[in-house]
């Protein structure tokens, strides 16, 4: 593949439904790729090492952020996350599209480093819709979900720095707008003319 992917930020408060919709949106397009960050979090039931997140302690956290690995980092509910920089340039250069899952403060640190990216923002519909979701869930108690919700409104008034936003009310039109917003980056003039050099030399010739 000779085209460039196109590196997508994807970022949401917890609740929200970024996971569901990302991973709805990868099963449907085959040339979207999602990064794997690492994380020192514990592992959470049905979660796999390596799939959902690399997962490490602070020890090798640290040292991998002393080499200078990650394009970002940052630290989310006493936890560290990061994504690989080489691991994105590879993956972008063989043609995939890729979307990093990560907060607020990681997209500012990949706007800066590589501005050519899109980022999007989803929002809930509601607060009360937001705090339904993480009840449902039944894995934090009532006090995680409080700071949850807490933490959710200081995220959520971030969406100002990103180039779209979609509100997650019915999933199924959420995901329609997530495809559109790939599909439109797809069909920009210069993506279309690396795809398409052979084509657009014999149309004019």
């Amino acid at each position: 593949m000779a085209t460039t992917g196109t590196l997508y930020i994807i970022s949401a408060p917890s609740g929200a439904g970024k996971t569901s919709l990302v991973k709805a949106l990868v099963d449907s397009e085959p040339l979207i790729r999602v990064s794997v960050s690492h994380t020192t979090r514990a592992m959470r039931p049905g979660e796999v090492d390596g799939v959902n997140y690399h997962f490490v302690d602070h020890a090798q956290f640290n040292a991998m952020l002393e080499r200078g690995e990650f394009l970002e980092h940052a630290r989310v509910f006493d936890n560290l996350y990061g994504t690989s920089q080489k691991w994105v340039e590879q993956t972008l250069a063989e043609g995939f599209d890729l979307i990093l899952e990560i907060d607020w403060q990681g997209a500012q640190q990949v706007r800066r480093l590589m501005p050519q990216s899109r980022s999007i923002f989803i929002l809930p519909p509601t607060q009360e819709a937001l705090r339904q979701r993480l009840t449902n869930r039944g894995q934090d108690s009532g006090e995680v979900i409080e700071r949850r919700m807490r933490e959710a409104v200081s995220e959520m008034s971030h969406y100002v720095e990103y180039d779209y936003l979609i509100i997650n009310d019915d999933f199924t039109h959420a995901l329609n707008d997530l495809k559109a917003v790939l599909r439109s980056n797809q069909l920009l003039q210069a993506r279309q003319q690396q795809r398409h050099t052979g084509l657009l030399q014999e149309l004019l010739a």
